[in-house]
């Protein structure tokens, strides 16, 4: 193994966080709105983004730098930012290459929060979104590019369709057209896939999820390979290649190379739009990530046994899990995440939404919740809760079927899951 290369494993426990002799051993928390310096010159340089370092935390933080770096590595980045949320990290990266007039393409199967962030808020704001079905074939997607299309966007594992997105056919026709993909691998992790790896540009996460893994602090993370070549389509991506007067004329992509796009979303959308964790927020995500390489394929192994046992049964009438031999996703799964897809299973009884709704009220160990992917087992009806929002039409658009059931399959003992499931089902 390369010397600059670590095990994920080895990243989870040790990287970010660097203490040097006499340093804290565990990452401090730098709970502090502001940072002292000895003379005003050096707080000018700051300013004027000629030296690091800390002057205050809505820009940068030495506690959300290090888990930022702990992420950047687990994905094989090369510059990452923290957010307040997964929602603000999908907005931010948006939002850093495109403006009013600006046009954006996403796979419909994505998370309902994101549809409406997509349709609704960015289209108030000048910016328009087509929707595509990501099993498209690569004429048909070809003909939703326009023009003034500024970014490809989807999610590794759709939430909660479980629709596995083809990173390479996306990547190979958003590079055609000039424009990156960004990929939001909040369901797969890292452990699991890499969109780097298979051509992705920018990778989000809400760390809210798998990465905190306890359902303690809400945040987000964006992630820039350092790839996509800015220079090269210049007259598109103006905002990072062109002079920003905000910030003394500085050219981005001229003065911080491949660390561009996210220094320019620090120093411009953090500045003015502020949605930085809290130190302590990203104390905890730090304690989750040590164990994402032990959780994860738990959560997989789990889901696996429960999705089988589900498949198993009279009363469902239908089941989607990618790890699961047979569903429609399952070859494209074992391409990106030969070692296991998610712990989140999405399936329908026959009974439709009156039998989902007596299920989840019968439910003893699984709690019903508006969360998913944590170590405890939970359940949810989005038509209700998380994709509420949205029309019948828009629900089948999403993949989401008014009778799904998102049951996203904990750490605890796999037999103890089945049993109340078993219970539930048979009240």
């Amino acid at each position: 193994m390369s010397q600059n290369i670590r095990s994920r494993e080895t990243v989870c426990i040790q990287g970010g966080w660097q203490p040097k002799s006499g340093d804290a051993r565990v990452l401090p928390i730098f709970q502090s709105t502001t940072f002292k310096y000895d003379d005003s010159d050096k707080m000018g340089r700051l300013f004027d983004l000629e030296d690091e370092g800390y002057f205050y935390t809505r820009l940068a933080n030495p506690t959300n730098d290090a888990v930022a770096s702990k992420i950047c590595e687990l994905e094989g980045g090369e510059a990452a930012m923290l957010t307040s949320s997964g929602q603000a990290a999908n907005f931010y990266a948006l939002l850093n290459i495109c403006q009013e007039g600006d046009h954006v393409i996403s796979s419909a199967t994505i998370y309902g929060g994101s549809t409406n962030l997509f349709t609704v808020t960015l289209k108030k704001m000048g910016i328009e979104s087509t929707l595509v079905d990501p099993d498209l074939s690569e004429e048909e997607l070809l003909k939703a590019f326009k023009p003034n299309t500024k970014a490809v966007f989807g999610e590794t594992i759709g939430n909660p369709s479980l629709v596995v997105f083809d990173i390479e056919k996306f990547a190979r026709l958003a590079h055609k057209h000039g424009v990156p993909l960004i990929v939001d691998n909040t369901f797969a992790t890292p452990i699991n896939c890499r969109p780097f790896e298979w051509g992705a540009d920018i990778v989000t996460h809400s760390t809210t999820k798998y990465m905190d893994g306890h359902a303690t602090s809400v945040g987000g993370c964006i992630v820039d390979s350092g790839n996509f070549d800015w220079e090269a389509h210049a007259e598109r991506y103006p905002g990072l290649t062109s002079p920003d007067e905000s910030y003394h004329g500085i050219v981005y992509t001229q003065k911080f190379g491949k660390k561009a796009y996210i220094t320019k979303a620090t120093t411009q959308l953090m500045r003015d739009l502020g949605a930085i964790p809290s130190p302590m927020n990203s104390f905890l995500l730090n304690l989750g990530l040590e164990t994402l390489h032990l959780r994860v394929p738990r959560h997989c192994e789990n889901a696996l046994k429960v999705a089988q046992y589900l498949s198993s049964r009279e009363d469902v009438a239908w089941i989607k899990y990618p790890g699961l031999e047979g569903d429609e996703y399952h070859e494209l799964a074992k391409k990106y995440m030969p070692d296991g897809t998610c712990g989140v299973i999405s399936f329908g009884l026959k009974g439709g939404r009156e039998a989902a709704v007596k299920f989840m009220d019968g439910l003893k160990l699984a709690a019903i919740v508006t969360h998913v992917a944590d170590a405890r087992t939970s359940v949810l009806h989005p038509a209700s809760h998380t994709h509420r929002q949205l029309t019948d039409e828009q629900l089948v658009e999403a993949g989401v079927d008014p009778s799904m059931i998102r049951l996203s399959v904990g750490i605890e003992n796999a037999e103890d899951i089945m049993e109340d499931i078993r219970q539930a089902l048979e009240q």
